[in-house]
C-alpha cells in the first residue's frame, strides 16, 4: 500500500457500531407460539428484535395474516463496489419478508425453513431510492410445504425487485 493510498483510506473510513439481544430468547418463543400471536408480541416489544435486524438496518413495520412488511433506509454501508445497495442486503431485505409472511400462518410448535428463493432485480437501489419497502404474501400453504412472494419498492413506488420462495414446514421436535 503506498503512503497517498493510505492517506486516501483513513481520510474517508467510516465506523459504524451496534448492539443486539440473545437470539435464543427470540427463538424460543417463536417456538412455543403460533405465527400471529408471536408477531403481535414482537411488535408491541415484548420480545427483542432479531440480531439480522441491528446488523442489516432492516425493520419489520406491519404484519396480518399471511403478509409481512419489512423497511430498509438505504445507507454507505450498504453499498456494493459500484456505488448501489449490495443485493445480498435486498435478498436478505425480501427473505425476510417472504418467511415471515409464512411465519403467520404457522401454528404453535411448527416451524419452517427457506427451500429456496429467486430474486429479480430490476433497478439499482441507492441513498437516493429513500426507503425500501417490502412486502411478503403467502401465496399457498400445505402441510408439507408453504410459497410467498414478494416485492422491493422504493420511495415512489418504483420496483426495485420482486422474489418467490418455498418455504419447508415442520413440526418442532419435542
Amino acid at each position: 500500500m503506498t503512503a497517498a493510498h493510505a492517506s486516501a483510506s483513513s481520510a474517508t473510513t467510516r465506523e459504524r457500531a451496534y448492539t443486539w439481544a440473545d437470539p435464543a430468547v427470540l427463538a424460543a418463543a417463536a417456538q412455543r407460539m403460533d405465527g400471529l400471536d408471536f408477531f403481535a408480541q414482537l411488535g408491541n416489544g415484548d420480545f427483542p428484535p432479531p440480531p439480522i435486524n441491528a446488523t442489516t438496518g432492516i425493520a419489520l413495520v406491519e404484519v396480518s395474516d399471511g403478509r409481512a412488511v419489512f423497511e430498509l433506509e438505504p445507507a454507505e454501508w450498504h453499498y456494493n463496489p459500484i456505488g448501489s445497495v449490495h443485493g445480498g442486503i435486498l435478498a436478505t431485505l425480501a427473505d425476510s419478508a417472504l418467511g415471515c409472511a409464512v411465519h403467520t400462518k404457522l401454528s404453535a410448535g411448527t416451524a419452517y425453513t427457506s427451500l429456496d428463493l429467486t430474486i429479480k432485480f430490476t433497478r439499482a437501489a441507492t441513498l437516493d431510492s429513500g426507503r425500501l419497502t417490502c412486502e411478503g404474501r403467502v401465496v399457498s400453504i400445505g402441510r408439507r410445504t408453504a410459497t410467498a412472494e414478494a416485492e422491493i419498492t422504493d420511495k415512489t413506488g418504483r420496483v426495485i425487485g420482486h422474489a418467490i420462495a418455498t418455504c419447508l414446514i415442520m413440526p418442532i421436535p419435542s
